[in-house]
């Protein structure tokens, strides 16, 4: 199902990340950019659609400047109850680390999101603190293997683009 994946790689005695649940928000389009200093410092973009969020980890932090590329590794579903979270993920756990909101807010697919998902083309409009206006996420030729995690770049769109 969507969050076992999620819920196989922690132990929740250990770690105070929320084991969560399918459950859709207020609005169904939260969006949320953790900032997570782990291993390798980095960025969790997460988008909500079916009750869960679908997530990437951007190595290189999200651009906000149009037309820069950044590439945006997809990973588990996590739950919602997730984009409230903050705090330390302690050692020898799965994301050992600190993990703070770097932004959030709604955010709204410009096409089916579902199709754009399937399709390896999702574009959308951010309305956060500090992200705000269009984007689009392109899925990459590398990581279609089964072993593979799927590659993506994050991409800030020109305004009217």
């Amino acid at each position: 199902m969507a969050l076992d994946e999620y819920r196989r790689k922690r132990s929740f005695t250990k770690t105070s990340e929320p084991r969560g649940r399918k459950v859709k928000s207020a609005t169904g389009r939260v969006f949320v950019v953790q900032h997570h200093r782990a291993s390798h410092e980095h960025h969790d973009f997460r988008l909500e659609l079916d009750g869960v969020l679908k997530s990437w980890a951007v190595p290189k932090l999200v651009s906000t400047t149009p037309g820069v590329r950044r590439l945006a590794v997809q990973v588990e579903d996590h739950p919602l109850a997730y984009a409230t979270f903050t705090g330390r993920i302690p050692e020898g756990q799965y994301g050992a680390g600190t993990v703070s909101i770097y932004d959030h807010g709604t955010w709204e697919p410009e096409e089916d999101p579902h199709d754009g998902l399937t399709s390896g083309k999702l574009a959308f409009r951010l309305t956060g603190r500090k992200l705000k206006g269009n984007w689009v996420l392109v899925r990459t030729a590398r990581g279609r293997g089964q072993s593979e995690k799927p590659q993506w770049l994050l991409i800030k769109r020109k305004p009217g683009a």
